[in-house]
């Protein structure tokens, strides 16, 4: 999955699904393939339809360009379209479905409160990464 969009300057970038590091991620591009940024996730081995997104960050050079909301916004969009419920262990897309939630429910969207079980698996998952 990638997807071509432009960012508040009209610079074209792209987003893409990245599952094959340990962290699975959607991530931002920009420049032709420069990586600016990326929203990390881990799919519960319980739960094959919920996706728990735990991180966004866009590197700070490019700050300003509205990326982050881009891939919050196209991190959701797919997990309309794979029927995914989210869960918002992120602090960024916490905020957005507090505010857009209802918006994102009527396109299709399905998202819950996380529980401590998700904590733990995104802790698990973080570690485990860092051993690797």
């Amino acid at each position: 999955m990638t997807e071509q969009r432009t960012d508040k300057t009209g610079a074209p970038v792209s987003i893409a699904l990245d599952q094959n590091r340990a962290i699975s991620a959607y991530t931002v591009s920009v420049d032709g393939g420069t990586l600016a940024g990326r929203a990390d996730f881990v799919d519960p081995p319980r739960a094959a339809d919920e996706r728990v997104f735990f991180h966004t960050e866009v590197d700070a050079e490019f700050g300003g360009r509205g990326l982050a909301g881009l891939l919050v916004r196209e991190a959701l969009a797919d997990s309309i379209r794979r029927n995914l419920t989210v869960v918002p262990v992120c602090p960024l897309f916490a905020r957005h479905l507090k505010e857009h939630g209802d918006e994102y429910e009527a396109e299709g969207g399905k998202f819950r409160r996380p529980r401590p079980g998700d904590l733990a698996l995104v802790k698990e998952t973080v570690q485990n990464a860092g051993d690797a």
